[in-house]
């Protein structure tokens, strides 16, 4: 592989990663450390992997790092706030308020659902990947994944109702 191209997939998709693993409960630190490792592994493996397969590799490698953590640590996968995703130019304190609680909303129904459907709406409306995209990480046909996505949206959907039901009760 030559090592512009190396260097530029990995500058590109290390923050793709580490920004999915925070998503889904990962500290930005065990991120930072998931990612450099796995970019080690990829750089000890680089000869034996396709060059058109190598993101999928490293997002592969980096997702059962984070997956070994949780086990060492015998913690439940959680997704966390996104602090940066409630900053606003001017921030009223209401805005903060309903973004806030709009964002532990959506953090709980995720909590909720299947571990599948809750990284298929993570990697397609969190981190906007395309459906190619997702098919390499997971290693999927697009088929598969677009009637995944299409169940993971109806769960998220029955969670909200279901919560917003509660709610009014």
């Amino acid at each position: 592989m030559d090592s512009e191209v190396l260097q530029q997939l990995i500058n590109e998709k290390m923050q793709t990663i580490k920004r999915y693993l925070i998503k889904i409960g990962a500290s930005p630190l065990d991120a930072e450390d998931i990612v450099q490792e796995s970019v080690y592994k990829f750089l000890l493996y680089v000869d034996s992997v396709e060059p058109d397969k190598a993101y999928s590799w490293l997002f592969r490698v980096a997702l059962n790092k984070y997956y070994d953590l949780c086990r060492k640590q015998k913690r439940h996968v959680t997704v966390t706030v996104d602090e940066q995703l409630l900053v606003d130019l001017q921030p009223t304190p209401e805005k903060l308020l309903n973004e806030k609680e709009r964002q532990l909303q959506f953090n709980t129904i995720l909590n909720e659902m299947k571990p599948l459907y809750k990284h298929l709406i993570l990697l397609k409306y969190e981190l906007d990947l395309s459906y190619q995209e997702i098919c390499k990480v997971l290693d999927m046909k697009q088929g598969t994944l677009k009637s995944h996505l299409f169940r993971a949206r109806n769960q998220f959907k029955a969670l909200y109702e279901k919560g917003v039901k509660q709610d009014e009760g």
